[in-house]
């Protein structure tokens, strides 16, 4: 896979649209239930005041502007042609389909968009909705993002997820009926988790017949509830070594046709808290490919 012992999301997108393809982060205008009072005020508790979007285009901005500006900034670093439309900010099945079929129509039929993929909660995806998302993977693919970030309900509890495994479960099985592909956020490094637990999730994770899975470092930023209990109650966070070796036993429990999306994260510079050796971003995924190289049991393991 391009050189990477694992089903990488540039490999699957290369193989599928025949070059390479770039995501465009957009805001959609939406909150999030666990924001606007129905379930809490203040999200969950890593979760920055940008609903996680903080690298997504400007929300006055309509969508095809919103696109237009992205490309922009991508076209001085690389000739890409072709485009993710990534509703990122906050949760973007939180609005009535009125709402919704409009804005996802002007990034799905933008003729450099080939995929559209939307961050969500699995208990903001309702009957009509799900309608609405087959109606729109008839036209181009359609992914579905959930931050299910842990299976264990302890923290769950702890980090304010606010639904419930078997609330995801029934979302994903729903998803999978209509052939939508479901991408899930695993976050590794939560207080209080060992790496036991982790690799519990990571396990089922790769046991529930979802096609994507973005591994992604815990990042404390500032303006965070996550911030607030690390100044007050300090818990360890990785090393960048501990990490990478981490990283790669996560990937050995994965099946080889899941899509790995992401293998570390990027956490705004002018947030990050913790750990800041993650902003050399360029250095931690060299050494997690250094390590892989160096882990015999890639060496025609079959991830089974």
């Amino acid at each position: 896979w391009n050189g990477k012992p694992y089903h990488s999301l540039d490999f699957e997108l290369k193989s599928r649209f025949g070059q390479k393809v770039y995501k465009i982060a957009l805001d959609g205008r939406m909150t999030c239930p666990n924001r606007d009072g129905t379930l809490g005020t203040r999200g969950c508790i890593f979760c920055s005041r940008g609903g996680s979007g903080d690298f997504a285009e400007n929300h006055l901005l309509s969508v095809s502007e919103q696109i237009a500006s992205g490309q922009k900034k991508l076209a001085a670093k690389t000739k890409c042609r072709k485009f993710i439309a990534y509703f990122q900010a906050y949760t973007n099945t939180y609005a009535p389909v009125s709402y919704l079929r409009p804005l996802f129509m002007e990034a799905i039929l933008h003729p450099d968009i080939v995929v559209l993929s939307v961050a969500t909660r699995p208990d903001c995806i309702t009957p009509e909705i799900l309608t609405l998302l087959s109606e729109l993977n008839e036209i181009k693919p359609v992914w579905i993002e959930f931050g299910l970030q842990t299976i264990h309900d302890e923290t769950a509890a702890f980090i304010r997820r606010e639904f419930s495994l078997s609330c995801y479960e029934q979302a994903v099985a729903e998803l999978k009926h209509r052939n939508i592909a479901v991408v899930t956020h695993v976050i590794l490094g939560l207080p209080g988790e060992t790496t036991e637990q982790i690799l519990e999730t990571v396990d089922y994770v790769a046991h529930s017949g979802i096609s994507g899975v973005k591994l992604q470092l815990l990042h404390v930023l500032s303006d965070t509830d996550l911030a607030d209990y690390y100044a007050a109650h300090p818990f360890p966070v990785f090393s960048m070594e501990e990490y990478c070796d981490f990283i790669v036993t996560c990937l050995e429990h994965l099946p080889p046709s899941m899509v790995v999306h992401r293998i570390t994260g990027d956490g705004p510079r002018k947030l990050l808290v913790a750990p800041l050796w993650s902003t050399d971003k360029k250095r931690v995924l060299n050494t997690i490919h250094k390590r892989l190289r160096e882990r015999d049991t890639y060496q025609g393991a079959d991830f089974t």
